[in-house]
């Protein structure tokens, strides 16, 4: 039997270093949420586990997630909350992991944690609780770490294993795990590295755009919003194919807040979006009783009564309309006034891109992996997990979730 130096030297790629390589069942890339919880279920199995990340430290986007708590889950986790190509691809992973399986994780440490709002959880300290708990498991189970470590290369040999190849050493594993994320926060490190590796191995990206993301507005628009930018307001606002009922933040460059962000996620920029700014009331019906019971009040003064005084004005020459009084409003303006307010017409302009971005939509397709172990079904051994694929979930928690659901099934079900 030759040495082994000699029959890595027959077997690894060009420019495979045979004197530098180390041996790992598995090798994880990318220590952000799926990465950690991948590599510390699988060294959970007694597999050797090597986990690699081009930062100096795991857990980036947890840190600064939730303000700085981490909406590290939702009590009302969903398919049906997911966006995908396949809508029935989450079913599995998210069955076999569940939120509650997470929430025990977090109680077992004694992370105190609330819900916000809408089933969202959050931690009541900080989000470095969460990151610490991963690494924790990680380290009890006896996972290799290997921070600031650039990916060279990736192959793979004639017998099935992969080569890692890396500014500090040479791998060599039967199952490579891509948990290296999408393109949202490039600040924090984020890299197209995940569909590269997708596109070496022949599998189909899904085009990628930037979801969970405010708007910007046109001139027109964006000038005189800036002006009373801070104001929030509870909305309903809707695309072509969805609707959300949240709150609305205006800004100095556009509009955000969760109803924006969640809208954002289903809107394309050839159509306009429609915002109900008293979804809780009947407009009309608040309307006619003012007119009513004080018919020489100014009509920007039942207005302030309804919304902040701030956005009042602005909001009345944005839509062209002067403060009469009431009872000078005859049946058309009322209508009109009416469908302004249940049904504000905006065409944004775009949105602030991947650098505000919470994820990223599309990805690696899932029609190549394996929905119950996220496995690559034409290259056993590769898989890929978390927002590198083509599975991106609503605000409030559903993203930490699909990274844990999706990082447990890899862990258990590598070789």
């Amino acid at each position: 039997m030759p040495c082994l130096n000699t029959l890595y030297a027959i077997l690894r790629p060009e420019s495979f270093n045979e004197y530098r390589l180390v041996k790992f069942d598995v090798v994880v890339i990318g220590a952000g949420a799926a990465g950690l919880h991948c590599a510390a279920i699988a060294a959970a199995r007694g597999k050797t586990v090597l986990l690699l990340d081009h930062a100096k430290r795991p857990g980036k986007k947890i840190l600064i997630s939730g303000g700085g708590r981490s909406n590290f889950t939702n009590y009302f986790i969903e398919p049906e909350k997911y966006i995908c190509e396949n809508p029935h691809f989450c079913k599995s992973a998210l069955s076999q992991y569940t939120q509650w399986d997470f929430i025990a994780l977090v109680e077992k440490y004694n992370i105190a944690y609330h819900e916000k709002t809408l089933g969202q959880l959050f931690c009541d300290d900080s989000a470095k609780e969460i990151v610490a708990m991963l690494v924790s498991e990680c380290e009890k189970n006896k996972v290799n770490f290997s921070y600031q470590t650039e990916v060279l290369k990736v192959g793979k040999l004639d017998d099935g294993q992969f080569t890692i190849t890396t500014n500090k050493s040479d791998y060599i594993c039967s199952n490579l795990v891509i948990a290296s994320g999408g393109l949202s926060m490039p600040k924090l490190g984020a890299t197209p590295f995940a569909y590269k590796v997708a596109e070496q191995f022949g599998l189909r990206i899904v085009p990628t755009k930037a979801g969970l993301v405010p708007f910007t507005l046109p001139p027109e628009l964006k000038d005189p919003l800036a002006l009373i930018s801070g104001v929030s307001m509870p909305v309903s606002i809707s695309s072509d194919t969805a609707s959300f009922k949240e709150d609305m933040l205006i800004t100095h460059r556009g509009l955000s807040g969760p109803a924006v962000l969640q809208i954002s996620s289903y809107w394309n920029s050839s159509e306009n979006i429609s915002i109900d700014l008293l979804p809780a009331g009947d407009f009309s019906a608040e309307l006619e009783k003012a007119v009513q019971e004080h018919p020489n009040s100014q009509l920007k003064t039942f207005l302030g009564n309804l919304f902040a005084k701030r956005f009042v004005d602005t909001y009345l020459n944005l839509i062209n309309f002067d403060s009469v009084l009431l009872k000078q409003l005859d049946h058309k303006q009322k209508n009109f006034l009416t469908e302004s307010i249940h049904n504000w017409k905006v065409k944004p302009s775009g949105t602030e891109g991947y650098r505000t971005a919470e994820v990223t939509l599309g990805g690696v397709s899932t029609e190549h992996l394996s929905s119950k172990t996220m496995e690559v079904k034409s290259c056993p051994g590769l898989y890929f997990i978390g927002e590198a694929m083509d599975v991106t979930g609503w605000l409030g928690g559903y993203n930490f979730q699909w990274a844990w659901s999706s990082a447990y099934v890899a862990g258990i079900n590598v070789r």
